[in-house]
């Protein structure tokens, strides 16, 4: 069952295999430096960031990798698709987190991009490990028993 979304947002995107390869410790809200062909896409509905990341590119952080189609009405003005976007974030919050990728071996990872209550398009963020395969496998067994546990309790009245 999907969660209920919050009031005042809009998610575009939702990277719902990273909770999956990743053991999320702590999440933050950025913002995202884009275009208007970018936020027009973003409006429609079609970006994906299954395989995107965060990393350091000079003193910023960027987002890599995340898709967001060409807005067709465009024409010549149009955006590349996968570029790297710049993060909008605290210089502290930017320090905090290239160093715990560089330091204690951390990836960012972004889980949601929406648009917030004001319009304005954000990117949930997520500093996580990476999970080993056994700790997949145990996660997934867990989650199946909760499932089954909830059924057996709701037949049960």
């Amino acid at each position: 069952m999907a969660p209920k979304p919050e009031p005042g947002r809009r998610i575009v995107a939702d990277n719902r295999a990273a909770r999956y390869h990743y053991t999320i410790e702590d999440t933050l809200e950025a913002g995202i430096a884009l275009t208007g062909t970018e936020v027009k896409s973003l409006r429609g509905g079609k970006a994906t960031i299954g395989e995107s990341y965060a990393g350091p590119s000079g003193n910023d952080l960027m987002l890599f990798n995340a898709y967001i189609p060409e807005y067709l009405e465009a024409n010549r003005f149009n955006h590349e698709p996968k570029r790297p976007r710049r993060l909008l974030l605290h210089r502290r919050q930017i320090n905090k987190l290239i160093g715990a990728t560089q330091r204690q071996g951390y990836t960012v990872v972004p889980l949601k991009i929406y648009f917030n209550d004001q319009g304005r398009a954000k990117v949930e963020l997520g500093l996580g490990k990476g999970k080993q395969a056994h700790d997949k496998r145990e996660a997934a067994k867990e989650r199946d028993w909760q499932r089954d546990r909830a059924r057996l309790l709701r037949d049960r009245g």
